[in-house]
């Protein structure tokens, strides 16, 4: 349920049939560097990413997630109108950091290094949300308190789209659904993270109401809900 303390949250992901967001278990397979190779799946792709540019103008994602994009490799990129958030420890180096503050309109890093490469950098746009013991809710708190973030798109990885989940801090879920199945146990999900162990835990589920089923061009579907518990 929305909440007035932090950003309203949506969950947006591509995912295929079967709910994976990657093609494999390891970081050289990825849905962005491998579905543009695929028939069948590269005709439609670019609907997922006309659709992402309509999204939030604040970004959560993780230090992860950008080092297997290619963050501490790329060529600085031009400034973009969106601000991004970035939830790493010790994936990111200086030249991550500045390939994000290059972007960012504003570039919040949430961490618990004290000892971060990120705290070498200086730049303007530049801001370094410390945790001693890491709360994404209070996290979420600051980023709408300290830098008037109110509406925030969340696509990190599993695992950490697993405590967005278990903390009751997803809003909206807004998916967009790749013809594929791609299988695998240790391929990551939409949502991963500990699995629930009892019936007692069945209050830590995401129950959702559908607003919108759009089917897209070459089998895609576009699936929104709002998180209703």
């Amino acid at each position: 349920m929305e909440n007035k303390n932090r950003p309203i949250t949506t969950l947006f992901m591509l995912v295929s049939v079967d709910g994976k967001i990657s093609t494999g278990s390891t970081d050289e397979l990825d849905v962005d560097k491998d579905f543009p190779k695929i028939k069948g799946l590269k005709e439609g792709l670019h609907q997922y990413y006309e659709i992402e540019q309509t999204t939030d103008l604040w970004s959560f994602n993780t230090g992860r997630v950008q080092e297997k994009m290619g963050a501490n490799k790329n060529t600085l990129p031009p400034k973009t109108p969106v601000s991004f958030v970035l939830l790493d420890n010790s994936h990111l180096d200086e030249r991550g950091i500045k390939y994000f503050c290059a972007k960012s309109k504003e570039f919040v890093l949430m961490t618990s290094n004290k000892n971060h490469p990120a705290y070498s950098v200086n730049e303007e746009n530049f801001h370094i949300l410390y945790q001693e013991k890491f709360s994404l809710k209070n996290g979420l708190y600051q980023l709408k308190n300290d830098f008037g973030c109110e509406r925030l798109t969340v696509q990190s990885g599993g695992t950490v789209n697993s405590i967005f989940l278990r903390e009751k801090l997803i809003d909206f879920v807004d998916i967009v659904l790749a013809p594929v199945l791609i299988g695998g146990k240790d391929t990551s999900t939409l949502i991963d993270g500990k699995s629930i162990m009892s019936e007692k835990e069945l209050a830590s589920l995401g129950v959702l109401k559908l607003l919108e089923c759009k089917t897209l061009s070459n089998s895609y579907i576009r699936l929104r809900y709002r998180v209703i518990s």
